[in-house]
């Protein structure tokens, strides 16, 4: 992953010199030989449940964080994903440098209202040129079994976008722990959930989002 990482991070900053509308396209070859490795070097497969609810065209994906595996995952599964992530990621050599000038979505966990707006702006920038926003409710990595309060910044979005938004359950921290160095052989499932009913007031979009990670998610 890190020698890969380095390669691809090279490729892109060249892409964005000579073809800058084709870096999107780097992150998502990456996450793709990433997934590739997993399944011949650590047996791990990616197993996509009721993909019918992903509707086409631009739309929300809430999603589920165990591991670090879920933005491979998401890069590699939507044809033009947009992930929401924490600013602090655009400090790594290389690799940060990219991240805004192929798209994705930068947020500063703590720079309050101002930051939320920012983040919505530029999401519905991104749902307007066509791409698949994500963004992950808990804010961080949670360990398979336990549970995080889910962040406002998940409401901002569903309500001023007036996008779909699908929520989607993993199991990732089975085979990747957060902070593990060793991989699980076996299956990640991925559920898909019908999108959120529109309109929901803040506490009842929490609650039904809550309900489809905890309660009816993947173990």
């Amino acid at each position: 992953m890190f020698a890969s990482g380095i390669g691809f991070s090279l490729w892109g900053l060249l892409m964005l010199k000579i073809s800058p509308e084709r870096l999107q396209n780097v992150p998502k070859n990456w996450a793709r030989f990433c997934l590739a490795a997993l399944r011949l070097c650590c047996g791990i497969n990616i197993n996509l449940k009721d993909k019918q609810y992903l509707p086409e065209g631009a739309f929300v994906v809430a999603a589920q964080h165990q591991s670090a595996l879920d933005i491979f995952i998401w890069l590699a599964v939507l044809p033009r994903p947009a992930l929401v992530f924490k600013q602090e990621l655009a400090k790594i050599p290389l690799f940060g440098a990219l991240l805004e000038p192929s798209g994705m979505i930068p947020v500063d966990r703590d720079g309050a209202a101002p930051a939320l707006r920012k983040m919505v702006t530029e999401a519905r920038a991104a749902l307007a040129n066509g791409r698949q926003v994500v963004i992950f409710p808990e804010g961080t990595r949670v360990a398979p079994g336990a549970r995080s309060p889910l962040h406002v910044g998940i409401v901002a979005l569903a309500r001023s976008t007036y996008a779909p938004v699908i929520p989607a359950a993993t199991n990732s921290g089975l085979r990747w722990g957060a902070r593990a160095f060793h991989k699980n052989p076996g299956p990640v499932d991925v559920k898909l959930f019908p999108a959120l009913t529109p309109g929901l007031r803040r506490e009842d979009l929490i609650a039904e989002l809550t309900e489809d990670f905890y309660e009816h998610g993947v173990k």
